[in-house]
């Protein structure tokens, strides 16, 4: 029996999309008719592959809230005793989102099948990372899928709170550096040209200052689209170029060496790193293919070279923290907890513990910087407000000057 998705018609003439289970397309028509829906288009669910679609590039993620909150409930159901495709049904049943819904409908019928567990998530590798399939057919093949799936609802729900976290603390600086460069814009485009237009016909000249406030003002009237539309033109060549491994890897490398940047970067990824090899750890994942799985969950393309060169050396024989510690790119604390773990054969607990140092690290720093970022920002604000008075009030003052 397998999920197709379905469009139809009701009485009313709306048309209605859903997810239905069913052994062929006829089955599912014929479904659709007993329940009053003429049927439009009833098609098998599947991850799209081949040329990239639109519905593939939007539409073939789940989103990392709906996964912690689909995690939990699975979690939940199968801890009570419930099988584990009859628990996806049931979470199928409650999900809201379309997308969803066909996701959670076509991983049960492939299990409904025969297949395991991770190689129904694997035909949607875009909504189950490699993370997350691996951890669950571990549980698997040691008889403890509920215990697995508390664990990895415990890491989908953190790793969304500080996703969360992080990209609250960035949204507010990006918008008000937004706000203040439109405000300053709009002074030097509509305000400053209405001003200084009495200056024009006084015959003297004018301090450098309001020269050169004159001459910016000028040159945004007249060259400001084309200066906005070469911006955009470099963001979309600069996201363009980054899609480039080589070159990703260099500014990732340039990142490292930034002093509060790559503090951060550092504490973050290794954060991701501890974690994720943690649940793998615990969950009877092999260190050697731990190692390999939780290095594609860091961002920065260094620090995932550095534990793929970890992993070579724990492979050769070496402990994991020489290994880490002669890359010199991981927290020293986090190496520490890891040289403990390996001598007390508690790896599991020490890089809990380390992941939950550097995320309590990452939201300091992000707290940090937030705090100077606000007064500095005013600052600086100020500071151009006032030079544009500045450039507009020297000419009178000099007029009055003059005038005595």
């Amino acid at each position: 029996m397998g999920a197709f998705e379905y469009s139809a018609v009701d009485s009313a003439g709306k048309t209605r999309k859903g997810v239905l289970e069913g052994d062929t397309p006829r089955q599912v028509r014929q479904q659709l008719r007993e329940k009053g829906l003429m049927p439009l288009a009833v098609k098998p669910v599947a991850e799209e592959r081949g040329r990239p679609t639109v519905r593939r590039l939007f539409g073939g993620r789940i989103q990392a809230g709906d996964l912690a909150v689909v995690t939990r409930q699975l979690a939940t159901l199968v801890r009570s005793g419930i099988v584990f495709e009859e628990a996806l049904g049931a979470v199928a049943d409650q999900a809201e989102k379309p997308r969803l819904k066909s996701v959670l409908m076509a991983v049960r019928s492939r299990i409904l099948e025969g297949y395991a567990v991770d190689q129904a998530l694997a035909e949607f590798p875009r909504a189950f990372p490699e993370l997350y399939r691996a951890t669950l057919a571990a549980g698997e093949q040691a008889g403890y899928l509920d215990v697995v799936l508390e664990r990895l609802a415990d890491y989908t729900e953190a790793r969304q709170q500080l996703q969360q976290k992080v990209f609250l603390a960035l949204l507010y600086p990006v918008l008000l550096t937004l706000v203040a460069f439109t405000v300053i814009a709009a002074l030097l485009v509509y305000v400053v040209p209405q001003v200084v237009e009495v200056f024009e016909h006084i015959g003297q000249s004018l301090p450098p200052l309001t020269r050169l406030l004159i001459a910016t003002s000028d040159f945004l009237q007249h060259y400001g689209f084309m200066l906005l539309l070469g911006l955009l033109v470099l963001l979309v060549l600069s996201r363009l170029m980054l899609k480039r491994e080589k070159i990703r890897l260099r500014v990732h490398r340039r990142l490292l060496r930034l002093p509060f940047v790559g503090r951060f970067n550092r504490t973050l990824d290794a954060a991701r790193f501890a974690r994720s090899f943690s649940i793998l750890i615990a969950s009877g994942v092999p260190i050697l293919e731990g190692l390999k799985i939780s290095s594609r969950v860091v961002s920065n393309l260094a620090v995932r070279e550095a534990l793929d060169r970890v992993r070579s050396k724990v492979r050769e024989g070496a402990s994991i923290h020489q290994s880490m510690q002669a890359e010199g790119c991981f927290p020293p604390l986090t190496i520490h907890l890891i040289a403990s773990g390996e001598a007390s054969s508690n790896l599991e607990q020490m890089l809990d513990r380390a992941a939950q140092t550097q995320e309590r690290e990452s939201e300091t720093v992000i707290a940090a910087a937030m705090g100077l970022f606000e007064p500095l920002m005013i600052v600086v604000m100020g500071g151009i407000i006032l030079t544009i008075v500045l450039a507009i009030l020297l000419p009178i003052f000099e007029l009055n000057q003059l005038v005595r």
